[in-house]
């Protein structure tokens, strides 16, 4: 059946056998990026509509040009009259949409748009008879996704959902949770040591570079990590904090006494836990710019401080910046950024990007760096090499801050140029790990690690999927970055025993994520 269909397009071994699957039972595929996802959506969307004539498959993307990536796919791959396909976003004024919801067989769209729509009562997804869920790691607590699937197991007639990541989360928790809200009955994983994965994948170079940490910022981010644990100690001397200091525990303190601030309880203890807090975050982030970041970065940090401060925005902030030591280290930064030092990795950097232009002037790289400010200074250093156009790429610009982004339109142009050899290097933040289309490249590069497993995971899937390709890490001896590291590393190999342990258990019946949607259906046939 598939074959008089897709004739522009044939399913490797492994997507044929994970279509198979995906056939029968509500499945969580975790595949590399760049693989072939879509694939299978597309392969899924042509049984469902042959098997239930007139239903609907509805794609949901996390953004609009994911959503744009994935209908252009389908019209590529689909002949023209099989089935009309339209892609939903803001701009269509809400009757229109509840016209097109009718008149459309595949729809591809955010789910915010979609959540809307149902919430507004425009349409229903009784008609739904596949419901895709891409970057479905993102099916966790109220984000719309878990809406929509909630809504589609209460109305939809015949039901299939396919969940589409490559990597899902790190805990079982986490994975169980995901599983749940889709109503997931299997679990199909592959990576790219998979057998059956392995022979389409190209080499891939794997080289993490160690950088010495200079002595001259060493003893900058140690005067800084001496006040950031006086915080900590203040934090313990007060009876709030029995966790280990991490970033995430210090984030989730600060919540909860902020919950109970706000519910009333004006203790002032409580007051001055939350400004402790407040302080830690502030200064655990000026010591990551230090030890992983730049010169530059950690400059405009702090100066953004000094501003709060004399704007009157946060006690907290006026504390910091109020302290000698923190002064002090302002004052030698500066003095530092004047004499032109900089992080060594820079240096680095540049000399390994000169070094593959040299080797192949038809070469394209993506650097991927945390923050934009780093971002910014690494394109001009870079662009002082002959050959090279480097470009940043982030996010769009949030409501209500300062700081540009891009439009998706100027995201588009620089993929566009990227891809016709225009543009050789993008430096990109998180935008450029999820999803979007994303030409090959030679190599990737991590300015620095992460401790993100699902975002190593999606940085390292840019490259060696057509060409050979390379990934190097740049790791700063003694500091943070070497803790980012070996912390993604030990939770990506937490995520695949996770994911074989719950496949086990759905397979064997011992985890049935749907036992407790059948229970509510069955009260609801007893009232």
């Amino acid at each position: 059946m598939l074959d008089k269909v897709l004739t522009t397009i044939k399913p490797r071994e492994y997507q044929q056998k994970i279509y198979e699957t995906c056939k029968d039972k509500n499945c969580l595929v975790v595949l590399p990026t760049g693989v072939g996802k879509t694939l299978i959506a597309l392969m899924l969307s042509v049984y469902t509509q042959k098997k239930y004539p007139a239903s609907k498959t509805l794609f949901l993307a996390p953004t609009r040009p994911l959503a744009e990536q994935h209908l252009l796919y389908f019209k590529k791959h689909l002949p023209e009259l099989f089935a009309e396909l339209t892609l939903f976003t803001g701009k269509i004024n809400a009757e229109k949409r509840k016209e097109l919801w009718q008149n459309s067989d595949i729809i591809f769209s955010t789910p915010q748009c979609i959540s809307n729509d149902i919430k507004n009562k425009l349409y229903n997804l009784e008609e739904v008879s596949l419901l895709i869920e891409d970057e479905c790691h993102r099916c966790l607590k109220n984000y719309s996704y878990t809406y929509i699937a909630e809504k589609y197991k209460e109305q939809a007639k015949n039901q299939r959902v396919l969940g589409l990541t490559a990597s899902p989360g790190t805990d079982k928790q986490t994975i169980q949770q995901i599983a749940k809200n889709l109503g997931i009955e299997t679990i199909e994983i592959r990576t790219r040591e998979s057998e059956d994965v392995k022979e389409y994948l190209q080499e891939l170079e794997f080289e993490i570079i160690p950088i010495t940490f200079p002595s001259e910022l060493m003893e900058l981010s140690l005067i800084i990590k001496k006040l950031y644990e006086k915080k900590i100690e203040e934090l313990k001397n007060r009876k709030l904090l029995f966790e280990p200091p991490t970033k995430t525990n210090i984030l989730k303190l600060q919540g909860k006494l902020m919950n109970m601030i706000t519910s009333g309880n004006r203790n002032f203890n409580l007051l001055l836990g939350v400004s402790a807090c407040a302080q830690a975050i502030k200064l655990s982030h000026l010591i990551e710019l230090l030890e992983t970041q730049t010169v530059f970065s950690s400059m405009n940090y702090m100066k953004s401080l000094f501003e709060q401060a004399n704007k009157n925005q946060s006690k907290a902030v006026k504390h910091i910046v109020k302290n000698p030591e923190f002064n002090s280290v302002f004052i030698k930064l500066n003095e530092l950024s004047v004499k032109g030092i900089e992080h060594p990795k820079l240096a680095k950097l540049k000399e390994i990007i000169q070094k593959s232009i040299n080797e192949n002037p038809k070469n394209k790289t993506i650097i991927f760096s945390q923050y934009r400010d780093a971002g910014t200074r690494i394109a001009k250093e870079i662009n002082s090499i002959e050959g090279i156009n480097a470009k940043v790429f982030i996010g769009q610009a949030k409501k209500g801050k300062e700081q540009s982004g891009l439009s998706q339109k100027e995201q588009q142009k620089i993929m566009n140029e990227f891809r016709e050899g225009t543009i050789n290097v993008i430096i990109a933040t998180s935008i450029g790990e999820e999803g979007l289309d994303i030409p090959e490249v030679n190599s990737v590069i991590f300015y620095e690690p992460i401790p993100s497993a699902i975002r190593k995971i999606q940085r390292a899937g840019r490259t060696a999927r057509l060409m050979k390709g390379k990934l190097i890490i740049l790791m700063t001896e003694n500091t943070l970055d070497e803790i980012f590291y070996y912390a993604s590393r030990a939770k990506e190999k937490r995520m695949y025993k996770s994911l074989e342990n719950i496949k086990k258990d759905l397979d064997n019946g011992t985890f049935n994520p749907n036992q407790e949607q059948e229970k509510k259906d069955e009260q609801r046939k007893l009232f």
